[in-house]
């Protein structure tokens, strides 16, 4: 069965199936299976450490033989090119608990992180403060079998010319969170370097979050280019070691998930909701409604909706308010969002996909000094929604103790 596939979620395994045909196609890609399982699903890795016995058991004798040497040498299984994550997988041939207490310190023994920040950072002392190593780009990369790049999208391209494009390792992977750079070739990698993207669908203390308390945010993941035979593996480790397996994550590739991104937050999740709850607030406080009033119908209001669409979609969201309200949704929604909303929809995914935003967007950075985006800013923090809204949040007993973010 094609485990590459595209749009699959690897979190979902048809798991006999899926040993055997692995078991009896590749030995050595046994560590993938235990990237996906170890500490996600017990009772389906008991089964594969059970099968992996028996396995063991039905290879030839000298191949046996040069498993056993291997596997008595101390570090066998603490190799690092896989993130510390993936392993060659052999069963010793004893009990299962002397393979289980192996992968247990392999857990423990965590992934060698250092953190790559310009000289004069701000975020050097809490990075240190949380134990990591911090050194200069180009002294991380310098030291690195993976360079995760997770610097703002108009920023990398300087950065890679200048401190990461000329120290990366031969053999190494170069790897981002989100395809633009790569995508629009303000990126090119040389041959040699593996290139894969992990990207979390949420904001890293959402991934963080959800780390530490045993689950994780899901991922897309790509590879763009295998140098080395392994990059596959390398994106599913990685992508494991954000937590993002216990929830699934779906292989693409950079262009879609480029593409697709851009178009999610220009046309819904930012550009379309921001602009529709403030023209909804507008509105009523135009035709003479308390503001007050207008930013809990316009905006407050807004994530008990989407927190039931998330929770069950829309059948769930609909089922949960009155009856009056879901008549209004199939009566108005289409008078809102009309067939020309869509064809203007259309026109901004074009836009996405022959790189006009993409080219406005750098341009905006390069040469205009970020003039119009940071007038953009400053204008939008001034609208009365958001000063309503900071007094009302004010009222709120349970948001208290939440930060509002500085510009």
């Amino acid at each position: 069965m094609p485990v590459r596939e595209e749009g699959r979620m690897f979190a979902e395994i048809d798991l006999e199936m899926e040993f055997k045909e692995r078991l009896e196609r590749n030995y050595d890609e046994l560590k993938w299976l235990y990237a996906e399982l170890y500490h996600n699903d017990g009772q389906a890795f008991d089964y594969f450490l059970t099968m992996l016995h028996e396995f063991y058991h039905s290879r030839p004798a000298e191949l046996r033989e040069q498993d056993r040497v291997r596997e008595e040498h101390p570090d066998w299984y603490k190799g690092n090119d896989m993130l510390g994550m993936l392993l060659y997988t052999r069963c010793f041939g004893k009990t299962l608990d002397g393979v289980r207490e192996k992968l247990d310190y392999l857990k423990e023994s965590g992934v060698n992180v250092v953190v790559g920040l310009y000289e004069g950072s701000k975020s050097k002392a809490a990075a240190e403060s949380h134990g990591l190593k911090v050194l200069t780009v180009a002294e991380a990369v310098k030291q690195a079998d993976i360079t995760m790049v997770l610097i703002p999208d108009e920023k990398q391209a300087d950065v890679y010319k200048e401190e990461i494009g000329p120290n990366l390792k031969p053999g190494s992977a170069l790897a981002f969170a989100h395809g633009f750079n790569i995508h629009f070739k303000q990126i090119v990698p040389p041959a040699g370097i593996d290139v894969f993207m992990v990207a979390p669908k949420g904001p890293g203390h959402l991934v963080r979050r959800t780390f530490e308390e045993g689950s994780g945010v899901p991922a897309v993941f790509a590879v763009e280019k295998d140098e080395t035979g392994k990059c596959f593996d390398i994106a599913l480790a990685y992508a494991r070691g954000l937590g993002a397996t216990r929830s699934g994550v779906l292989q693409t590739t950079f262009r879609d998930e480029t593409e697709e991104d851009l178009f999610g937050e220009q046309c819904v999740l930012m550009g379309g909701v921001c602009q529709l709850m403030q023209t909804g607030f507008e509105v009523l406080v135009e035709a003479g409604y308390p503001p007050e009033m207008a930013y809990f119908e316009c905006f407050h209001e807004m994530k008990l909706i989407v927190d039931l669409c998330y929770e069950g979609g829309m059948t769930k969201m609909r089922q949960s308010c009155s009856d009056t309200a879901e008549y209004g949704d199939y009566m108005i929604g289409p008078r809102i969002i009309t067939e020309e909303t869509k064809k203007e929809m259309k026109k901004v995914l074009k836009e996405i996909q022959d790189g006009t935003f993409a080219r406005n967007w750098l341009l905006e950075n390069r040469a205009a000094g970020r003039a119009n985006f940071l007038a953009q800013r400053r204008l939008h923090r001034e609208h009365p929604i958001e000063k309503v809204g900071a007094e009302l949040r004010n009222m709120m007993p349970w948001l208290r103790d939440k930060k509002e973010l500085k510009f």
